[in-house]
């Protein structure tokens, strides 16, 4: 489980450490930097897959995403007694993700390249990336280090041996030094990682792939488009927890129940609904009745991720069924470590009530802060130097 999440100089995250518990819920008003947060846990996880340096270039890279404001604020601009104005920087330029986990660490810097003629000497580089044990990046908890090109780890004795000298600036270590032999740490650490699982906003619309007759397989973990919902769900029926999902069901629609058509190899997505003479077909189903589906095969995996993150879930619902959804995220929550951004009040309410760890955002002088998280709730965590 991730114990504390850090974020430094990445849009409007300019200094954002937080500690996370088994649920965790980010909300605040409209331009908080709720989004922020979401993006930021996707680029950790694009470490471990090799793609973090072109998510950054996508995003505008470090000059269209890294902190606009001075590198500090103090108490005479948030006062408004002065106003906000640059000073002569004193730390190197960079956006830096990390985060404490109950088994290992980690924290990557990203910062501008050297001045080159290169097609490509916009992209950002990794300037350093650490793994360590515990809480606390010291020297002697140190596992697996990466300065530029050179990365080494500690062998059984203790001592550093050089795993790699080469590796360039815009590959991870995470997805290219992790080793069975040499780093077990950083292969332990990437698959954990890679089983993070975001979910965003399904298509639900006339032409959604959700709403078609798929060919179906096997189907542990919904795709993030939701093209094999008939498969996930007659999935979870046969080798995972058929009757949550009919519970599921039954909580949000009173006498309905969802069954899977087979023809040919091809599923296709039905719902008996009381008072009908037959069932309907998912082409049939409403917006929210098919998005309310579509959280049920995500959340009831058969196939559970170490992480699971779910940006503003309650897009297109009714306003009714968010307490059962409300309801089904904490059922999930005791298979994974759950983080969940939202605005909707009724959402919110049913998170809470189950025990959530709720944070909710606000800007002050263009910085993401955390209304009520005073200095001594802050985690400790210090910036890797370079």
């Amino acid at each position: 489980m991730l114990e504390v999440l850090a974020v430094q100089n990445y849009r409007t995250l300019r200094d954002f450490v937080i500690p996370l518990e088994r649920v965790n819920l980010i909300t605040g008003p409209n331009g908080s930097g709720k989004s922020n947060v979401y993006r930021a846990l996707r680029l950790l996880a694009e470490t471990a897959q090799g793609g973090v340096i072109g998510s950054l270039a996508r995003e505008g890279g470090l000059a269209s995403t890294m902190w606009a404001g001075p590198e500090e604020i103090s108490r005479a601009m948030r006062r408004g007694e002065v106003p906000v104005q640059g000073t002569r920087r004193r730390k190197p330029v960079g956006v830096g993700l990390g985060f404490v986990g109950s088994t290992f660490s980690y924290a990557i810097d990203l910062g501008i390249p050297i001045p080159s003629t290169s097609a490509f000497a916009l992209d950002p580089v990794i300037k350093t990336e650490r793994v360590w044990a515990g809480p606390i990046a010291r020297p002697s908890a140190m596992l697996v280090e990466r300065n530029g090109a050179l990365v080494r780890s500690r062998d059984r004795a203790g001592e550093w041996q050089v795993v790699h000298d080469r590796l360039p600036t815009f590959d991870s270590m995470l997805a290219y030094a992790a080793d069975a032999r040499a780093t077990p740490e950083l292969l332990a650490l990437r698959e954990q990682i890679r089983s993070w699982r975001f979910y965003d906003h399904f298509r639900t619309d006339a032409a959604a792939p959700a709403r078609q007759p798929q060919l179906g397989t096997h189907t542990p973990v919904l795709g993030h488009d939701g093209s094999d919902l008939a498969a996930a769900l007659q999935t979870i029926r046969e080798i995972g927890d058929g009757e949550a999902l009919d519970d599921a069901v039954s909580d949000a629609f009173p006498g309905a129940r969802v069954g899977v058509e087979a023809r040919d190899g091809r599923f296709e997505t039905t719902m008996e609904q009381h008072g009908l003479l037959r069932p309907l077909k998912a082409v049939e189903l409403s917006d929210g009745t098919l998005r309310y589906l579509l959280w049920i095969a995500a959340l009831l995996s058969p196939r559970p991720p170490e992480l699971l993150v779910l940006n503003e879930p309650e897009t297109s619902l009714h306003p009714d069924l968010l307490p059962a959804l409300g309801r089904l995220i904490a059922r999930a929550a005791a298979q994974s470590q759950v983080f969940v951004v939202s605005h909707a009040s009724r959402l919110i309410a049913s998170l809470e009530q189950a025990g959530c760890r709720s944070f909710v955002l606000e800007k002050s002088l263009g910085e993401t802060t955390v209304v009520g998280l005073e200095t001594l709730e802050r985690p400790a965590w210090q910036w890797l130097s370079r």
